[in-house]
């Protein structure tokens, strides 16, 4: 299954009663394995959790720890970027050549890198003295 078919199938299992804005993330890390995710809202908004971090658990659950490639697609008029707490729990695997497409349900993609998404990220050098 390509990552567009992933996060276009696992947004449908969001849960968004509030918003209504469903997302879906897939993630393809190092060993070729597709992990999924999708957005989970809670009555106390800042509850709930993003497509993207439900992708990223799911691949650290299972032992990974390096993205090669990213897919988001979410319903809106123009390509859904990840939000500023997921571009940096995306940089956190990724190298910042990493391609990250953004798409919308009708079908528009953008596609940017990580470096792009977040330039200037914060990393691990900056955690050495």
């Amino acid at each position: 299954m390509s990552l567009k078919d992933a996060a276009k199938a696992v947004r449908e299992n969001a849960y968004a009663p509030y918003s209504k804005f469903k997302v879906g993330a897939a993630i393809r890390a190092a060993s070729g394995t597709v992990y999924v995710g999708c957005n989970v809202e809670n009555v106390a908004y800042p509850e709930g959790t993003c497509a993207e971090a439900g992708a990223i658990a799911a691949m650290a659950a299972a032992g990974e720890t390096r993205i090669t490639e990213a897919f988001v697609i979410a319903g809106a008029a123009l390509p859904v970027t990840p939000c500023g707490g997921c571009r940096q729990k995306l940089a956190e695997f990724c190298t910042p050549d990493v391609r990250v497409t953004m798409a919308t349900t009708g079908g528009v993609e953008q596609v940017m890198t990580m470096a792009e998404l977040l330039p200037g990220a914060f990393g691990p050098a900056h955690m050495e003295e």
